[in-house]
């Protein structure tokens, strides 16, 4: 090239400099979900294509970086508002790590899971696990959690009776009343809900939208919660089936359970457990038949101290066909499942490890026993396993199983293994607080119950309350910064597969009930009484959480009666009887209408996230793939508010016209479609006290073109 060749290119350079407008850090995106990830869960060891999104001729270079390595994105496609960047890697079968580098003439920027970033900071990489594949039916499937006992009763002949046995210091107690207020130390209550109860109820559940039922344990347990196991071949017949119900109740000066002969009888006679299985396989087979899939709560890190292995109750010494219990003699087949201090005090040895150091919870010893570890692991299979085909498990206290990290997470991958190799689309998810990266490998966990990157958040940025209503933050209410920064750090330790099957809850069975925590009142059943947790809550805030449950990156999983407006402080009182014939109806509906929205809606069940604004109180964030969006908007303020808010990011055209889907606002909700014009890339809203707003453009330009002659 001459001298004058080279001025014309250099004076034709700086003419397409001028004309550029400039840089927009706004426009640029890229994440994990399938529209930049294709294949969006790779096999290893084969070829994906990862895309990056900046505004039209906006930036110079893209860089995909990747173990350092910087790789050249080309310009493979554009359309009206954006250019889209690309390039072919190689996986193998080990997580694939990178970020991007941006360069617009002598601006250098980073971009990660946090976004724009001045620095590269590997635990906000983007993540791929080659291999690593979560069930399609979890991907933003709506979960319902139910609490057996407390959900309705379909059979009370298997009612736990009064004094049927004794547990924790006192004897068992049949409520009558089923709206009665769960007593403070209500463990050994029972409400008599079942199975049947359950399945008299599959309609109701069919018709709020229900994709998937978790149970709490179901197996042979002492208490209501049944985080006690018992024996973990049976569900209870107390909530299954009794056709053998022989023996007596402890009179009133007995103590010992060895002489609960009627309980005996129903928790051990073989024919009481096979009916009892065999109605669960009734259950699961007329949830699959609406489609709806099951999944059972495990409890393997600790049994009970009534558990067949350990029996000590006594209740198996003498009962036909069981081995003597670790807890009976010295000898007993099971003895190495537990970690014994004392080794000479038998029979009858109390001087095992339990959970906590609760004596009523044996910590189980599998490093000590394979036994024991295979029979478990026979366990995971059985269940998701031919006549019963449950679809999948939940895992108690899943971090603390074993005694080192070494073993726990090899049990994890050994459990893993046996629940797929039996039923391939069956999901593994775990109970775990804080960060879950470690067990997210894709070997062990499909992912978790999402505290920290959806419950606390949602929960302190709309009430400012702790999730036991235990503590007050008024730094963290209606904070919208610190709503973000969490969200973004902790969504870091999920990869795409994790996060869109995480089980995205506002109440459970261990934390006060939402609704409660909307009055703001700091306490317990125990410091202020049942009657609190039902005073001054807001609907209209409950409105709220459940409009950002039904749109966010997740499984939205409701806790039974959060539906139908029951309130309640932590443990116990979470606890209370789902309100049949008092429900709150216009909830329900409420209920309804967001479901049917998040699951009419694809890009809310895998699409993109981004946040579009957000101010005091309020925050705004657009779920979107390249088909369409959702934008949502909360005005968590007791005042009303006029934003005008910047959704082009999101993929809408500029001057376009976007749908109202919900409108909730202190005085009630409306689907009633209204539209909203869209100028320069903005919309305006009206949001009342206490509001949100969902929009939805579904016309996206799919008209993309590629460039023939990329840079």
């Amino acid at each position: 090239m001459d001298f004058d060749q080279l001025m014309k290119a250099e004076k034709n350079r700086e003419y397409i400099y001028s004309m550029r407008p400039v840089f927009n850090r706004n426009a640029l995106f890229s994440d994990t979900t399938g529209d930049y990830v294709i294949p969006a869960e790779p096999n290893p060891y084969s070829k994906i294509t990862i895309k990056f999104r900046a505004g039209l001729n906006n930036v110079d270079r893209v860089f995909l970086v990747h173990k350092g390595e910087r790789h050249l994105m080309l310009k493979a496609e554009y359309s009206e508002s954006f250019d889209y960047f690309a390039c072919e890697m190689e996986v193998e079968d080990e997580e694939f790590t990178y970020h991007f580098e941006i360069q617009v003439g002598k601006i250098v920027c980073i971009y990660d899971v946090r976004g724009v970033a001045k620095e590269a900071i590997q635990e906000y990489a983007f993540r791929i696990i080659p291999g690593f594949h979560t069930p399609k039916w979890a991907k933003g499937a709506v979960i319902y959690q139910i609490y057996v006992d407390r959900f309705y009763n379909g059979d009370p002949s298997n009612d736990v009776l009064t004094s049927e046995y004794e547990y924790i210091g006192d004897k068992t107690v049949r409520v009558e009343d089923w709206n009665k207020y769960p007593a403070v130390m209500g463990v050994r209550e029972f409400y008599g809900g079942d199975l049947q109860g359950v399945l008299n109820k599959m309609d109701y559940l069919q018709e709020l939208g229900v994709d998937v039922i978790y149970f709490n344990p179901l197996f042979v347990s002492p208490s209501n919660h049944k985080y006690d196991i018992q024996d973990y071949d049976y569900i209870d017949p107390h909530i299954g089936k009794i056709v053998s119900d022989e023996g007596n109740l402890l009179d009133h000066s007995q103590h010992e359970n060895r002489f609960a002969t009627r309980y005996i009888d129903r928790v051990t006679n073989k024919k009481n457990l096979d009916a009892s299985n065999e109605l669960f396989a009734k259950v699961v087979e007329e949830a699959h038949k609406r489609g709806m899939k099951i999944i059972l709560d495990g409890v393997f890190n600790h049994c009970g101290s009534f558990n067949k292995w350990m029996d000590r109750e006594r209740i198996y010494e003498n009962a036909q066909g069981y081995e003597k219990g670790a807890f009976i003699c010295w000898d007993s087949p099971y003895r190495d499942y537990f970690q014994f201090y004392n080794e000479y005090t038998w029979p009858y040895n109390s001087s095992y490890d339990g959970w906590w150091g609760h004596d009523t919870l044996p910590k189980l010893n599998y490093e000590k026993s394979k036994e024991l570890m295979d029979y478990v692991l026979k366990i995971a299979a059985k269940w998701v396993s031919p006549p019963y085909n449950a679809d999948g498990w939940r895992l108690d206290v899943a971090a603390d199983l074993g005694h080192s990290p070494e073993f726990n997470h090899n049990f994890w991958k050994e459990f893993r293994k046996a629940v797929r190799e039996a039923n391939p689309d069956a999901i593994v998810l775990a109970e775990h607080y804080g960060s879950p990266r470690d067990w997210l490998n894709g070997k062990e966990w499909d992912t978790v119950m999402n505290y920290d990157a959806f419950m606390e958040p949602v929960t302190w940025f709309l009430t400012g309350m702790q999730k036991h209503s235990d503590d007050y933050r008024g730094d963290l209410y209606g904070n919208a910064d610190s709503f973000i920064g969490a969200m973004r750090h902790h969504m870091s330790s999920f990869t795409t597969p994790s996060l869109q099957v995480a089980m995205n809850e506002l109440s459970n069975h261990d934390h006060s009930r939402f609704l409660t925590r909307t009055n703001k009142k700091v306490g317990r059943t125990n410091t202020l009484g049942p009657q609190a947790a039902d005073e001054g809550v807001n609907k209209a805030v409950m409105r709220e959480a459940v409009v950002i449950q039904m749109t966010w990156p997740g499984a939205p999983t409701i806790y039974y009666g959060d539906e139908a407006g029951v309130c309640g402080f932590t443990d116990p009182d979470n606890r209370r009887t789902y309100p049949w014939g008092h429900e709150d109806l216009e909830l329900i509906q409420f209920h309804r209408e967001m479901i049917r929205i998040h699951k009419e809606n694809a890009e809310i069940l895998t699409g993109s996230l981004k946040y579009v604004t957000n101010d005091y109180n309020i925050i705004g964030y657009g779920r979107f793939s390249r088909k369409a969006a959702v934008v949502v908007i909360v005005n968590n303020n007791d005042h009303e508010v006029t934003r005008e808010v910047c959704i082009w990011p999101l993929g809408i055209p500029r001057e376009c016209v976007v749908k109202r889907l919900m409108f909730t606002t202190w005085e009630g909700y409306t689907t009633e479609p209204e539209e909203y014009q869209v100028a320069a890339g903005k919309v305006k809203v009206y949001l009342p006290a206490t509001s949100a707003i969902v929009l939805k453009y579904a016309s996206l330009d799919e008209s993309f073109q590629v460039k023939a002659d990329p840079e």
